[in-house]
């Protein structure tokens, strides 16, 4: 005879475990059972593959409130984090994974390259880079692979120009960064491809160290020679920033355009426009709309701390799911499953909020104006060359995207 759970146990089987499933027929959009934990409160227990229940923030508000609250720590190595896989708790991503006074100590040493300003200045570069990359898609066959000829490599070129990695090693270098945001990879492959990453620049370093040239790596070189960083320290970095530089802009490319063929009305708007604020408009709303990191930003509570209603317990991990706080109808009333890139969608959180929003973005949304700006375009007649049923999602990565996308004009 089967003896009847009690309620704590009840409570804690009906607890949802995360991350979770997408629905097949709706691969732009948040899982629904993401959406149910949003429509329940903003704040709901959910378990991990080690069996923590870490809270899990759904709602906007509530997610810009602790991230840019101080008693919430990004560390990788504190006790209570809610790791997304097996790992040693040793921080080997950098800055990211640290809080301050050292997080902000080393990210100042990168900020000048990124700042808005600065990237502006990349402007004729980075166009030059797209239309040479949509020149060699049109003279190659067809249909063509999207991810390979152009969304891949063109901000693979931009991060490599811009920190001083030869074009040339992308085929090594795109293959870890895969290795590495992939979730399903045992922890020895994903530490093995770090590994060789780190080796890597950690002697492209030593050749900037030798032979300084004008670039972000050279810059790094140059604090390590000052004693301001460790060589270490800077061969991270440089992981890093390799790393977030093209693997998140490739899919957001392939992504989007996925989207837009989807939304053929939202496609000729873009594609017609001649007011740059339409683009820049497009690129905001995408971001929201499709916001291709899926794992949450992972935090821990230094306190305790009371948010909307509920107490979160020093010690307690925290997700926050920001693919799900860009739909939420709070902040973006008018129908926010709907892509509209008329929409002012620039207070989403695609990039974070506070002192960890990203380092990149004004790096990311230079390359996907002119992207955007430029590829529908010049190839007006741009379709699908596949049934897109058939198209395969990254479902088994952190950053989410699609494997291939087949093209065709």
């Amino acid at each position: 005879m089967t003896a009847t759970p009690t309620p704590l146990e009840r409570q804690e089987q009906e607890i949802p475990r995360f991350p979770m499933p997408r629905a097949a027929q709706c691969p732009f959009d948040p899982p629904p059972a993401l959406r149910e934990q949003q429509r329940q409160a903003p704040l709901t227990r959910v378990r991990l593959w080690d069996g923590s229940t870490p809270w899990l923030v759904t709602r906007y508000a509530e997610q810009r409130a602790l991230l840019a609250d101080p008693r919430v720590s990004a560390d990788i190595s504190r006790p209570g984090y809610p790791a997304s896989a097996p790992s040693s708790g040793k921080n080997s991503v950098g800055f990211i994974l640290m809080d301050d006074p050292e997080h902000a100590r080393l990210r100042r040493m990168v900020t000048a390259p990124f700042a808005v300003r600065r990237v502006e200045t990349l402007r004729p570069a980075v166009q030059k880079i797209v239309d040479d990359q949509i020149d060699t898609m049109l003279a190659g066959p067809r249909p063509a692979d999207l991810v390979q000829r152009f969304a891949l490599p063109v901000p693979s070129l931009v991060i490599c120009e811009l920190l001083g990695v030869p074009y040339d090693d992308h085929a090594f270098f795109q293959a870890n960064s895969g290795t590495i945001v992939n979730r399903e990879v045992s922890e020895p492959e994903r530490t093995a491809a770090l590994a060789a990453l780190t080796r890597y620049l950690d002697d492209l370093l030593g050749d900037k160290l030798a032979h300084p040239t004008d670039d972000l790596l050279s810059g790094l070189a140059a604090r390590v020679t000052r004693g301001e960083l460790s060589r270490p320290e800077a061969a991270g970095m440089g992981v890093l920033l390799l790393i977030a530089g093209h693997e998140t802009t490739a899919n957001m490319i392939a992504l989007g355009t996925l989207a837009l063929l989807r939304h053929p009305d939202q496609l000729a708007r873009l594609r017609e426009a001649r007011d740059p604020r339409v683009i820049t408009g497009a690129v905001e709303e995408l971001l929201r709309y499709l916001h291709i990191t899926h794992n949450g930003r992972r935090r821990t509570a230094l306190e305790d701390i009371e948010i909307a209603g509920h107490r979160i317990r020093a010690g307690e991990g925290l997700i926050l799911a920001n693919d799900i706080a860009n739909r939420d109808p709070r902040a973006f009333p008018d129908d926010p499953d709907r892509l509209d890139i008329d929409r002012d969608a620039r207070h989403h959180v695609a990039f974070g909020f506070g002192v960890h929003q990203c380092l990149g973005q004004p790096l990311a949304r230079l390359e996907l104006q002119i992207v955007y700006g430029t590829l529908y375009r010049r190839v007006p007649t741009l379709r699908l060359a596949t049934d897109p049923d058939a198209i395969a999602f990254k479902h088994d990565a952190s950053v989410y995207g699609v494997h291939a996308l087949p093209v065709t004009w």
